[in-house]
């Protein structure tokens, strides 16, 4: 495909989705789920359907085309920009999270906790938006983004907030813009492909720039942080590129598992590095929690991100089977049991990026088993290691197939397909296991 027809055919892919937005996208108004056989029988009106279908697979599409014919840096820039657009001013797709975020940042604008408790008895003038799963939940986020929703929320109207959580994620994108090329002449890799890669991804434009999550912010930070890291291995650089990571963690715990790849990046002594990137992290932190006056409370809203069920996160997809026998303790146990091996594996991957090199690649992959590991997943996670791995077909393979989980409304399909779904996943763990274990076999012979 030539670059103009890539372009051209994503954004018109761009603006069908938008117009599924226009149609059905997460209201003001929470209503009756949307789920996929009511869309797909056309209860609410054939062009719906049509729209969403047709736009994420032209945007699949010339996304994962694009790869192959991204001439320049700017070209990917421009082009990516040019798909946001139709989103900016249209509902959220993908989510009502947004919704949560709202409230959220209305509470801590208010001079209220976040972290006491749901945004259900706050008084919050959007709280009609938001689902109702999240309404009884303490918020789950780092001081800095609340912060950041504060300043939103003091735009008064639903409509000024969500344009403003918006332009945060944009924010974050815009940190990944910098970032990402510096990272990816690190491992080998041309900046404008890995620019294309990240920033062009269905999975972008759905949940991260119409949908405002916060992850576009978290994953800027983390790619930032592993850029200075990389870039100025000196004592002030890594206590910045710690300071930024503490930014990063500030705004979602998960960017805590990439801090110790950080110190790996330096070519002076280990402990050094350590502190250094150490000092950065823990002034970065200390300068939130004073700024916020929250503390450390995001911690027991971390209790509560697990409330979903589904067969997309393996550990629950095991325990959905396993419940009938065990009863709904075997998803508590299995999700433990993840928990248990994400641990092994993080220092696993320390250790071995220690020894042999390649910290960036090797913090990548501890993002992606944070993802296969968690309790729960939403597709938007996958940008997660996206953003630090750059490559491989079965990761984009996997976000392509990511970006098509939702509804526009936000309804997930796996919540659709619970038990089938997670047969699938089990079953696919369980041929992994056996490859692993033939080839342990092998070595071992």
């Amino acid at each position: 495909m030539s670059p103009r027809l890539i372009r051209w055919g994503g954004f018109l892919g761009s603006c069908a989705t938008a117009g599924t937005a226009v149609l059905g996208g997460a209201g003001y108004e929470r209503l009756p789920s949307v789920n996929p056989g009511t869309l797909l029988s056309g209860q609410r009106g054939v062009l719906l359907p049509i729209l969403w279908v047709t736009g994420i697979t032209v945007l699949i599409l010339a996304w994962w085309y694009g790869r192959h014919a991204v001439p320049s840096i700017r070209w990917a820039l421009l082009t990516a920009a040019l798909w946001y657009l139709p989103l900016l001013p249209v509902l959220p797709l993908g989510s009502a999270d947004v919704y949560s975020y709202a409230c959220q940042g209305w509470v801590q604008h208010v001079g209220g906790d976040p972290y006491a408790g749901g945004v259900g008895g706050s008084g919050c003038p959007w709280l009609t938006s938001v689902d109702p799963t999240w309404a009884a939940s303490p918020a789950p986020y780092g001081p800095l983004f609340l912060l950041l929703a504060g300043l939103a929320a003091a735009a008064g109207s639903l409509a000024g907030v969500i344009a403003g959580l918006r332009l945060i994620a944009l924010l974050g994108l815009a940190l990944l813009a910098v970032g990402v090329p510096v990272l990816a002449r690190r491992l080998g890799i041309d900046p404008a492909r890995a620019l294309w890669i990240v920033l062009a991804c269905p999975l972008v434009l759905i949940h991260l720039v119409s949908g405002a999550h916060n992850d576009a912010l978290m994953a800027g930070l983390i790619v930032c942080g592993l850029a200075l890291a990389a870039a100025r291995p000196d004592p002030r650089g890594l206590v910045l590129a710690g300071a930024v990571l503490g930014l990063a963690a500030g705004v979602k715990a998960t960017a805590i598992v990439v801090l110790p790849f950080a110190v790996i990046l330096a070519t002076r002594p280990l402990w050094r590095s350590i502190v250094s990137v150490a000092a950065g992290t823990l002034l970065a932190t200390a300068a939130l929690t004073l700024l916020s006056h929250r503390g450390t409370g995001w911690v027991g809203g971390l209790l509560h991100s697990g409330d979903t069920v589904a067969w997309t996160s393996p550990s629950t997809a095991v325990g959905i089977i396993l419940s009938p026998f065990f009863g709904a303790k075997a998803i508590e146990a299995t999700r433990l049991i993840g928990v248990l091996a994400l641990v092994v594996i993080l220092v696993a991957l320390w250790f071995h990026a220690l020894r042999h090199g390649d910290p960036i690649r090797h913090a990548g992959l501890a993002l992606a088993a944070t993802v296969l590991c968690a309790p729960v997943f939403h597709p938007w996670y996958a940008v997660w290691p996206l953003a630090v791995l750059l490559r491989g077909r079965l990761l984009l393979a996997l976000c392509a197939l990511a970006a098509t989980l939702t509804t526009p409304a936000g309804y997930n399909w796996a919540l659709y397909t619970r038990v089938p779904g997670a047969i699938v996943v089990t079953a696919a763990l369980l041929v992994v296991a056996a490859i692993g274990v033939r080839r342990a076999r092998r070595v071992a012979a």
